[in-house]
């Protein structure tokens, strides 16, 4: 993928990354030791605090729309990332996709599906059985609709079929 981006982001990440280093806190702590020890010249004067003030606001100000840039360009790449995983692993519930884009109600809704499948993973495990192979999170377009807990039934010949489908590659996308 070539990598075309704006002045801005290279901006953005050069000088994430350089005010992340030891390079800039030292310039940072450099220049308070400076401010602090010029205090008496300046006869510790409102001038002389507002420099300081001024100047960290500033700083202040302006780290704030360059962090957020860089955070927000991490957290699609990481979520790409994830969804590229999930999508890519067999058995893996590809509902998952994209769950930054739910509203907070269906975000809890699956949060509760979740919860159950966990107890009843739990449950499982008190009785001796095996854990995985629980139910499915969502089999219908409806995410608020809760499942039971239980294993998901199959009709005959659908384990077959899912095998086959699971050797096939799948494209992006699909």
């Amino acid at each position: 993928m070539a990598k075309n981006h704006g002045w801005f982001q290279r901006f953005a990440k050069r000088t994430a990354s350089w005010t992340g280093s030891p390079y800039a806190f030292a310039l940072a702590f450099g220049t308070i030791v400076t401010w602090v020890v010029s205090g008496p010249v300046f006869g510790f004067s409102d001038t002389w605090q507002l420099v300081i003030n001024t100047g960290t606001t500033i700083i202040t100000f302006l780290m704030v729309f360059l962090i957020q840039n860089t955070q927000n360009r991490d957290s699609v790449a990481i979520q790409l990332k994830l969804d590229e995983l999930i999508r890519a692993t067999r058995g893996a519930h590809t509902v998952l996709l994209d769950l930054e884009e739910l509203n907070e109600k269906e975000l809890e809704a699956l949060h509760e599906r979740y919860e159950d499948i966990a107890e009843h993973a739990r449950n499982r495990l008190k009785h001796g059985r095996s854990d995985t192979n629980i139910p499915n999170v969502i089999l219908d377009k409806n995410p608020l609709r809760k499942k039971a807990a239980g294993p998901a039934k199959k009709p005959a010949g659908a384990k077959r079929s899912a095998q086959r489908r699971a050797r096939k590659p799948r494209p992006i996308g699909s």
